[in-house]
């Protein structure tokens, strides 16, 4: 109190320098404590420590969560109806055709089988190799460029050689790539897809054929196609049910693979395709063994070709160390969950595969050929390269 007046301003020590003058760096010191003033020590620890970790674990892992959730946004699609498989090397087609509730033909249908080739030359030969007493042509269609869009050598023209023994039953195709960035890669799927149906026609497909639809490491069996061929009032489409392998024989998944299909042919009706076509799943069929490749960098070219190439979120994905300790393991490449429609099947599925020490109905021309296909049998995970 000064000459009877009185103030009550207080002033902020925070404001004043060394000298006892306001400054302007004093002053936001100042306003930025006022404002902190009323934030506890867990209130401060959930917004500079909590959120920017939250944050980055849905950066490293959102795929993850997403996939773990899709029970909540997504239903299972129509399950199909089994058709049961009777099968054994004694019993006559006479016989197999009535158990199925079929009629016997006089004469075996003719039968194309047409793929799609990339890189898969081992496991183009084991298929070939199963099926080929019984096909009547096999149709190729290879392109210079991977769906994604990238530059791709012709593998299998420049390894035609080693195919000698199809030769005379090969329709062979090339389709140049249309490389256009940014596109989604199932335009340049269906693109090539289209072009296989233009080739079939080339290679003489003529109505009620049959036309094996499947990727190359979608392998019917032999003894499937053989029925089916021989069969009479089997359905118009079948998909077939095949048991499901990643990395090689050693790690079976389950019995889920089904894309694969076998069409009586009627000219303007069939389309080549990828996708669910009938309700009707003929049972244990073949073998499905997807990145079944010898060399590490088959798996990074895969990786990046692929339709599903978004899921190589970060770069040490395509690590060669780190891809050879994930085949060992039986792991998933690209860090995923399973792709279920249920809680139960995803939790069920969480984790490696585990390893199967079974080499029992595998292709024929794979057990008496083991040592140059070792790497696709149990107890071989070491790829060359790696």
């Amino acid at each position: 109190m000064t000459d009877g007046y009185y103030s009550s301003k207080k002033t902020d020590d925070i404001c004043e320098d060394v000298c006892g003058q306001a400054s302007r760096v004093g002053l936001t010191m100042s306003r930025l404590r006022c404002m902190l003033r009323g934030f506890d020590l867990k209130t401060l620890f959930f917004v500079f420590v909590f959120i920017p970790v939250f944050i980055f674990g849905i950066y490293l892992h959102g795929q993850k969560i997403s996939y773990f959730l899709r029970p909540l946004w997504e239903s299972p699609p129509k399950p199909f109806i089994k058709i049961p498989h009777y099968y054994h090397e004694n019993v006559t087609m006479e016989r197999l055709c009535k158990l199925h509730g079929w009629g016997i033909r006089e004469s075996p249908r003719r039968v194309f089988d047409a793929v799609l080739f990339s890189t898969e030359e081992d496991i183009l030969t084991i298929r070939w190799k199963e099926l080929y007493p019984f096909i009547t042509q096999f149709v190729l269609l290879e392109s210079n460029s991977t769906f994604t869009g990238l530059p791709k050598p012709l593998f299998f023209a420049s390894n035609r050689h080693k195919f000698k023994f199809v030769e005379p039953r090969l329709t062979y195709g090339m389709i140049g790539g249309r490389f256009k960035k940014g596109e989604n890669p199932f335009v340049e799927e269906a693109y090539q897809r289209v072009a296989l149906d233009q080739l079939l026609r080339i290679a003489g497909i003529e109505d009620d054929d049959l036309l094996i639809m499947s990727d190359v490491d979608e392998i019917p069996s032999a003894h499937t196609i053989n029925l089916l061929r021989w069969c009479d009032d089997i359905p118009s489409i079948l998909h077939l049910q095949l048991r499901n392998y990643l990395y090689s024989f050693e790690y079976f998944v389950d019995n889920n693979s089904w894309r694969a299909s076998v069409h009586q042919y009627k000219r303007g009706k069939t389309r080549y395709a990828h996708y669910r076509q009938t309700d009707l799943l003929f049972s244990d069929a073949g073998w499905h063994c997807s990145f079944c490749f010898r060399h590490i960098r088959d798996f990074i070219f895969k990786m990046k070709a692929y339709s599903h190439y978004d899921r190589v979120r970060f770069s040490h994905y395509l690590n060669p160390k780190r891809i050879q300790d994930v085949i060992c393991k039986g792991a998933d490449l690209f860090d995923m969950l399973p792709e279920e429609y249920t809680f139960k099947e995803i939790i069920g599925k969480m984790g490696p595969v585990p390893h199967s020490y079974s080499a029992v109905h595998l292709p024929a021309y794979l057990l008496n050929n083991s040592e140059k296909y070792k790497y696709l049998l149990p107890g071989n995970c070491k790829r060359e390269g790696g």
